[in-house]
């Protein structure tokens, strides 16, 4: 695929036609498609390997990715200012201050993850012990989260590398990355686990180990592209790694509210699952399940988001907000067409696919009964997912997270308290608590976009000296 730098001409972009703008839409987002159903695979694949160990390492593994989702959720709004910045530069055609941004980028990021690798050697037994961990859960998990965590700077690299090249247009670099890291993840896990031939097998650590070592190679692969982009980014940092605190002001600014509106989505998820424990186990068992198979649908989500993000930041770096405008537009309405087919398969096929998880009728056809509400949820979801994505490209956080906040604490967790406890609509009123939460943030995030004063901040902050 042809980095951003090579469709046409950014100077020509705002002659494109609807149809030639949709092709590029596409172009961006099906790469970050296919990634994303990688790492959905992967972890996947990895459970059912460290479940042949038994439930001990199942739930020490469990946990351990629990706290992690706090990590990627910093490491990840770290890679939302990048990616803005590195968009906005290039759509300046301003070389060396994306050059600037990808180092400073890349420092950021190996000092955080330092930062939550110290965390994690010192305080990793402590956190699980908060987490509720049972002793014999502790000691595998205080194995594994140290194994895989102290190491946290190729977790924050890989987040931070992907997320530069794809704010330059190239999402092919880290869909290929990800080919190459989850196909030795799976190989090593396996060998890792179970032994082969001579070489005996190491449990719980060897899945660990296999973790991290993928990682490094996922990082390697992403810094190599990194430094033979077309654009030139990776080119010159020979000259010296001195913190540039203006680009760093403005990287932070932008990603504080993308890490927060995160943490409180994580935060908000752990609330209102116990409420959904409190309905009892197979309520719950249901409500996984349902999950797991909706899972799927939203990953086109990410994808689109990803397109987005980079076309809105490099139009508004050229100084064409009416084409960031179009772009974001274009890149939700083609992910909404896409996600509301796959909300046609959940409303007919879903208690179809609920039988590959369970045989209780009962629950059965409360899966069904959710997913027929939730393929409600499937447009307006994907307007919530683009739109932030092109708000974030944009460097707008701040209202992502305030409809996050809003939507998650006061319209979901409200809701599943009283449609699901207090009216007894057990599942029904939980995924109507859901639907209710993505329709207020489309509406609310529609709004925002649609009244472009995003644009009107944005251009402000000019790369074209």
């Amino acid at each position: 695929m042809p980095s951003t730098s090579s469709f046409d001409n950014l100077s020509e972009v705002q002659n494109k036609s609807l149809l030639e703008k949709g092709r590029i839409v596409l172009t961006l987002a099906w790469p970050a498609i296919v990634e994303n159903i990688l790492q959905t695979l992967v972890g996947f694949v990895d459970t059912l390997f460290v479940s042949e160990l038994g439930l001990v390492e199942v739930s020490a593994v469990g946990i351990t990715q629990t706290i992690l989702q706090v990590y990627f959720a910093v490491f990840m709004a770290i890679g939302v200012g990048s990616t803005s910045l590195i968009a906005r530069a290039i759509g300046a055609n301003n070389i060396k201050e994306a050059q600037k941004v990808a180092k400073q980028s890349v420092l950021l990021s190996s000092w955080i993850g330092i930062l939550f690798g110290l965390i994690t050697l010192f305080f990793a037994e402590p956190i699980l012990r908060l987490m509720g961990a049972e002793p014999a859960v502790l000691q595998q998990g205080t194995i594994y989260f140290r194994i895989v965590a102290v190491p946290s700077i190729f977790i924050s690299l890989m987040f931070g590398l992907g997320s530069l090249l794809r704010g330059v247009g190239d999402t092919v670099s880290p869909m290929k990355a990800g080919f190459w890291m989850n196909g030795i993840h799976i190989l090593l896990d396996y060998v890792l686990i179970f032994g082969l031939g001579p070489l005996p097998g190491f449990g719980i650590v060897g899945a660990a180990v296999a973790t991290v070592v993928s990682r490094v190679v996922g990082v390697a692969i992403l810094w190599i592209q990194l430094r033979k982009s077309e654009t030139n980014i990776g080119k010159g940092w020979s000259r010296g790694w001195k913190a540039d605190r203006s680009v760093l002001r403005s990287m932070i600014q932008i990603s504080t509210p993308a890490a927060i509106e995160r943490l409180i989505m994580r935060v908000g998820q752990v609330f209102y699952f116990g409420l959904i424990l409190s309905l009892g186990t197979y309520t719950f068992a249901a409500h996984q399940i349902a999950g797991n198979i909706e899972a799927w649908s939203y990953l086109p989500g990410y994808g689109f988001a990803v397109a987005a993000a980079t076309l809105v930041g490099q139009q508004l770096g050229a100084g064409r907000p009416k084409d960031a405008f179009s772009y974001g537009w274009i890149s939700a309405g083609l992910c909404a067409v896409i996600m509301g087919f796959l909300g046609v398969f959940e409303f007919f096929g879903g208690e179809w696919a609920a039988h590959y998880f369970t045989r209780d009728a009962s629950v059965i056809q409360q899966v069904g009964l959710a997913l027929k509400i939730d393929a409600f949820k499937e447009i307006p979801l994907a307007i919530v997912l683009v739109l932030t994505g092109a708000l974030n490209g944009a460097g707008d956080t701040k209202w992502p997270m305030i409809s996050t906040a809003i939507g998650i604490w006061i319209v979901r967790v409200a809701g599943v308290y009283l449609l699901g406890i207090q009216l007894e609509w057990g599942l029904v009123g939980i995924w109507l608590a859901i639907l209710l939460d993505n329709l207020w943030r489309a509406v609310f995030l529609g709004w925002r976009f649609h009244s472009r004063k995003w644009s009107q901040t944005m251009v402000k902050a000019d790369f074209s000296s």
